[in-house]
């Protein structure tokens, strides 16, 4: 059972959340393919979030790596996608490229998305393992491509209920 406390700032700053309906919405998922044993699970994971909200037949977007999220994302954010969920996996080596390139993607896809209005969703996984990222794809820890398009939806049924009440 969850309690919320009556304070005075609950009173004063109510809490405002969204119905995930994404019916009438374009959600697409770009998943990169590397690592595919655990992309493909992501990308599962965020098809069927968005089909048991509303959408019918998610468009699923594939591209070689990691690296090359960013661009498609722009490219469907220019389309009119109503928000975009991005799938990966980066496992960790001996060097610090993964982390340079989680760092770099990050940064480029937070940039469109701060720059369009337009959510864009983080589901690129960055693990130690490949068993870690496995856990992270569905075994054992949730699926955080799963909860990429959850929050999609959210984002945009936030961003339009809001734009109803100005």
């Amino acid at each position: 059972m969850s309690v919320v406390a009556n304070t005075t700032i609950n009173k004063m700053c109510p809490r405002v959340e969204a119905v995930l309906n994404a019916e009438g919405f374009r959600i697409p998922i770009v998943a990169a393919r590397w690592n595919e044993l655990v992309t493909e699970r992501l990308a599962a994971g965020a098809e069927r979030a968005l089909r048991m909200h509303g959408i019918h037949d998610p468009e699923v977007f594939w591209v070689s790596g990691t690296w090359e999220v960013p661009v498609l994302v722009h490219a469907l954010i220019e389309e009119g996608a109503d928000a975009v969920v991005c799938v990966g996996c980066v496992l960790r080596g001996d060097t610090i490229h993964a982390q340079q390139l989680s760092n770099s993607v990050a940064g480029a896809v937070a940039d469109l998305m701060m720059r369009t209005g337009v959510p864009v969703t983080w589901g690129i996984l960055t693990c130690a393992t490949q068993e870690e990222a496995l856990e992270r794809a569905g075994l054992k820890k949730g699926n955080k491509g799963e909860e990429a398009a959850l929050a999609a939806i959210e984002a945009v049924c936030q961003k339009k209920k809001r734009s109803r009440s100005v």
